[in-house]
């Protein structure tokens, strides 16, 4: 029998009417995982249209999951509807793009002032490493995966930090622009020495929490340069 907000089961112990079954990864999360990684990696750019079916073809799922997937990523603001009711990839304007970087820079640097005190040995290491193929990458201008490379630099920079309510927004923030990160690299690589990843690297090492905040926050800034080189040109 029901009280309303408990329920009492066969052998009288006291249940709560909102305890379900857990259930394997349904379809659709599995879908919106897919797309949001997608978007924050930069694998999909502004304006493409994502229509249902062919969406759910590849997918390999029906149209209900897929539209669910697609619709919740719009009340995310990372897709959009345009006049026909069409999800599309959006492109951001200068003024948002501005927007993220402002705060970008505040969060990220918290993130890497609190990961030069709490970060491990290994995951500075690790980090390390995800530069390395980043400059290999340069080296042989493979553009495309030294992008990728470059967010999760960011974001295992942000993990590094533990602080989880930051890192969550970050990663919003990252699904936000990333539709422009092929962008990254439209005025060349920076020539910068030493780049300001390594200086990042070193602050952590030396525990220099106000090092690594001032080398990820000047990333931000000078790094960006391309992208709002080309949201300027596609205003």
């Amino acid at each position: 029998m029901s009280s309303g907000l408990m329920a009492t089961d066969a052998i009288g112990d006291i249940v709560p009417d909102w305890v379900r079954p857990i259930v394997r990864e349904s379809l659709s999360e599995r879908a919106y995982r897919e797309l949001r990684t997608a978007l924050m990696r930069g694998q999909m750019r502004p304006d493409a249209r994502l229509l249902l079916r062919p969406m759910s073809a590849r997918f390999g799922i029906s149209a209900t999951p897929m539209r669910e997937a697609l619709l919740r990523l719009v009340s995310e603001k990372a897709l959009a509807l345009d006049a026909r009711g069409t999800v599309v990839v959006p492109t951001l304007t200068f003024d948002q793009l501005m927007e993220i970087r402002a705060i970008r820079t505040d969060l990220e640097g918290r993130a890497a002032a609190a990961a030069a005190k709490a970060a491990p040995d290994a995951g500075i290491t690790a980090l390390a490493a995800i530069h390395d193929a980043i400059s290999e990458c340069h080296a042989r201008q493979d553009f495309a995966r030294a992008v990728d490379l470059n967010t999760e630099f960011h974001l295992s920079l942000c993990r590094l930090g533990r602080l989880p309510i930051v890192y969550d927004i970050v990663e919003i923030l990252w699904v936000r622009c990333g539709p422009i990160l092929s962008h990254l690299y439209d005025e060349g690589v920076p020539d910068w020495e030493p780049h300001p990843h390594r200086r990042i690297i070193d602050a952590l090492r030396r525990r220099d929490e106000d090092a690594a905040r001032d080398a990820i926050q000047d990333d931000i800034e000078r790094g960006g340069r391309g992208l709002l080189a080309h949201v300027l040109v596609s205003a």
